[in-house]
């Protein structure tokens, strides 16, 4: 299994990111050796920065380390190899061009029978590596394709959340399935199941979220390796694991959520109808409150299985 961050937020904000720290985290350390990579949104591109040698021997984390970079998008991912060999290729995050922007995924699980799936296999995308997680990302973007047609038009969130929805339950199927994707815009992040060092066991919750509005003048969010700092800002994460003593939410097993500017988007359940936001809310409202700051905007017969 691997590990997983995403950032998404309303204002650019300087991430500085410690890749070993982060593995750490998942309380098996020193076992995330197999390859690294973090992107961070410039525009419609991605400054992508990734390597094949274990986190803690890398010469580029220290790059990394060194520099205030800045985004308003930002997925990172360490990995521990399940399918494919050791190398640069096989790194994530993904990157592939479609409709003149850069679209970044990162996959934690393993996916047994998905080279065999007829649901899985490559068309106009195609993996490079060997891993399973690219399969599943190209077969994405296959149908992504589908909707993203011209360069520069954007396809509704509606379109776009359907197309991922279904993917996501077709990839459950496969096995664990938690991943982050984004198009440029809207990051998406899927909770399925993951393994547990407490336990021993692969079961949910496959990721974590926390929602923050940093106030001006407040600290930004501060972990054992992972800064943010910003200045009146409304930050969402997401990660394998709570990288602060707050209290982080679990995703749902099979929870679709994607977020926008740092503000909910649209989330949907297994087996109910995704709900569309109209105006922005946060996981607090959400947490007291099945009604608050919710647009129920809802589809019948779309439901997540």
């Amino acid at each position: 299994m691997c590990e997983l961050l995403g950032l998404s937020s309303n204002a650019s904000a300087t991430v500085n990111v410690s890749l070993p720290k982060l593995a750490e985290h998942g309380r098996v350390s020193g076992t995330y050796n197999d390859g690294w990579g973090v992107g961070y949104y410039e525009g419609a591109d991605v400054r992508l920065m990734k390597d094949s040698a274990a986190v803690g021997d890398s010469e580029w984390i220290q790059f990394i380390a060194s520099h205030n970079l800045r985004s308003q998008l930002v997925i990172a991912h360490t990995r521990k190899a399940t399918r494919g060999t050791r190398s640069y290729p096989n790194a994530q995050p993904f990157v592939r061009e479609l409709a003149g922007r850069a679209h970044l995924f990162a996959h934690n699980g393993d996916l047994p029978g998905i080279f065999q799936s007829s649901a899985f296999q490559a068309d106009r995308f195609n993996p490079i590596g060997e891993t399973d997680s690219e399969l599943a990302f190209c077969a994405l973007l296959d149908r992504m394709a589908a909707i993203w047609t011209v360069r520069g038009a954007v396809p509704t969130l509606r379109e776009r959340f359907l197309v991922v929805s279904s993917f996501a339950s077709q990839l459950r199927a496969l096995g664990p399935a938690n991943f982050l994707y984004c198009d440029g815009g809207l990051l998406f992040a899927h909770g399925h199941r993951r393994m547990h060092a407490e336990t021993g066991k692969i079961e949910p919750p496959g990721l974590m979220l926390l929602q923050r509005h940093c106030q001006s003048g407040e600290q930004g969010i501060v972990a054992d390796g992972l800064s943010i700092r910003s200045d009146d800002q409304l930050v969402t994460l997401f990660a394998s694991v709570p990288l602060t003593s707050e209290r982080w939410e679990p995703l749902a097993e099979g929870e679709l959520v994607a977020v926008s500017h740092g503000q909910f988007a649209a989330r949907q359940m297994v087996g109910e109808s995704p709900v569309f936001y109209e105006r922005p809310v946060d996981s607090l409202d959400r947490a007291g409150s099945n009604d608050a700051g919710r647009a129920f905007v809802t589809f019948g017969g779309e439901l997540a299985s």
